[in-house]
Parts: structure tokens; sequence; C-alpha cells
């Protein structure tokens, strides 16, 4: 299963500043004995390396948990050092939230532990890796140098988890992608959701149900009432402490999903569609401008076969 990107350094141009390939991660302390690394809300460029996602780690009595593992090798290897400085227990479990590239490529250096994810995601990550992985190389170029793909074995499912001594509940989910999880960590209060939310940046749609993914919100938010929450940790944005990330991505969908309908119903071609503004409430979200043509090309067909039957 295994595809070394190697093969493709040719085309790589080493991005200006970017001596040592240093993602400069800084741990961000969510709650006792949890921690974050939080990413950029910029697209993958060379200058980057991918570093646009949220990850994260939990110390438990016997070990650490992580929480997604990065865009690439380099930034698995970092995300260890990293952890290493602050606790002295070593990582023992490893969980991926979905199956973009951006979440699962450090996997590589976390492959002495047991590897988990969503039986779909595996799926997910097995089919479409290492064109994931090409692609992000070409935008990313040598931060990638040696990624390879390693799918994870270790299945996971709804419920409760207790790993490291650490209990934790599971929220299998659906609507970013086919299969998205969630995690809550029991003692701390602090929810990992993946990206199913976004905070402060436009949501990404290559793979989206809409309608799934905003029920998948709604459940999210019911867990944000209860009386342990303390923190909600977005695949990508600032940690929050308290549902706002979840209701501004919902409203982002529900405008998004709007705007396709209201233009199909009216019959606009495509290009009329990218050419509309975004609505005040969103024209200062990082990247709405690219994510909404994007999700033009990812969504607006569909709802031109679902007006078809009411055009007559």
């Amino acid at each position: 299963m295994k595809r070394l990107l190697a093969a493709l350094l040719i085309l790589a141009v080493a991005p200006a500043g970017a001596a040592g390939y240093d993602y400069a991660l800084k741990v961000q302390a969510v709650a006792p004995d949890v921690y974050a690394f939080i990413g950029r809300t910029e697209d993958f460029d060379t200058l980057n390396g991918g570093n646009i996602v949220n990850t994260g780690f939990i110390v438990g009595p016997a070990g650490v948990v992580v929480i997604d593992t990065g865009p690439s090798l380099r930034y698995g290897r970092q995300m260890r050092q990293a952890i290493a400085a602050v606790t002295p227990l070593p990582p023992v479990f490893a969980i991926n939230t979905h199956h973009h590239p951006d979440h699962f490529l450090g996997n590589q250096a976390f492959a002495d532990l047991p590897l988990a994810a969503l039986p779909a995601t595996a799926q997910g990550i097995a089919a479409d890796g290492n064109a994931f992985a090409e692609n992000l190389f070409r935008l990313s170029g040598d931060w990638l140098r040696g990624t390879e793909v390693v799918v994870p074995t270790r299945s996971l499912s709804a419920g409760p988890l207790a790993v490291a001594g650490r209990r934790l509940r599971l929220i299998a989910l659906t609507g970013h992608t086919g299969a998205d999880l969630a995690v809550y960590d029991e003692k701390s209060g602090v929810l990992f959701a993946g990206d199913l939310v976004f905070n402060g940046r436009a949501p990404t749609t290559p793979h989206a149900d809409v309608a799934h993914w905003l029920q998948a919100l709604d459940q999210l938010e019911a867990l944000t009432r209860e009386p342990g929450f303390v923190a909600l940790v977005p695949g990508h944005g600032a940690v929050a402490r308290d549902a706002a990330p979840i209701r501004q991505t919902r409203a982002w969908l529900n405008w998004l999903q709007a705007a396709m309908r209201d233009a199909a119903a009216a019959g606009l071609d495509m290009n009329e569609v990218l050419a509309r503004p975004l609505p005040a409430e969103f024209a200062g979200m990082a990247q709405g401008v690219s994510e909404y043509r994007r999700s033009v090309g990812h969504l607006f067909p569909a709802a031109e076969i679902e007006a078809l039957p009411h055009a007559h």
C-alpha cells in the first residue's frame, strides 16, 4: 500500500524561508493534560508546508493519545518532539478523525503505535491516500519529502474508549466526509471536533454531504451543553470555550446550501454562480472566496439536477 513520494521530488521547489522545514509547532494548553497545535487559516502552500490543521494530544496516566497526526512525516516527527517537551510519557495511541491528508499524513511518524480510525476512514486512506499525498506534495513541495501513506489498522466505533488510563467518548458522524470522528475527553471536557467544525475559516467541501453535516453539528452542539464541557478544538481555527464555531459553521453551510439551490432554481450557469459575492456575514472569513468557489464546483451540479424536475 505504501508509495514513496520521492519519485516526485524532481518537481519540488524549495520554498524561500523554509530552511530546515521547521513547522515551529507551539503547544497550546487547552485543559489540564490536554493540548493542541493550532495551524494557520490558510490554504496549502510551499511556505506553510501544509500546517493549516489543528492536531492535539491527551496525556493519560499510561501514556499519550494523539488526535490526528498532521500533513507530513516531518510534521509528525516534530509533533513527537513537542510532545516529549511536555511530558516524559510516550505516545501510545493515535487517532485519525477523517481521511483528509492534512490529518493523517503524519501517521508514518507514529507507525510504532496502534493507529486507529473509523473503518470507512481507513478505507478512504487506503483508496485515496496516495493521490491525496501526491497532490499535497505538488502544493507544498519538499516539506513532504520521505512521507508515505500509512493506513490505520485499528478500527474504532462510536461509544466509550478507555486508553492510556483516559476515558474517551467517540462520536461517529458523517457530513464533512463519509466518516467523521469527534473525540470527547470525559475528564477534561474537551471536544476534538475534527473538520466537522471550522472557526474563522471557510469550511472545505470536497466530500461533503451538507444535510448530514448539519445534523452532525446539532449533535455536537448538544454535547457542548453538557455540564462538564470546557472547550472545543475545531479542525481549523482557534480553540473555543463555547459552541460559537459550531454555529458559525452551520451558518455558512445553511447559506451555501440555499445559495446553490436558489441559483439552480433561477437557471444561473456556473460562471454566474462563481461571480456572486459573499454575504457581509462571511466577507472577512479566511479563505471565504476561494472555498466558496471550490464549493460551487463540488455542490452546484447536484443542485442543478435537483432543480430540473421543478423547471417545467
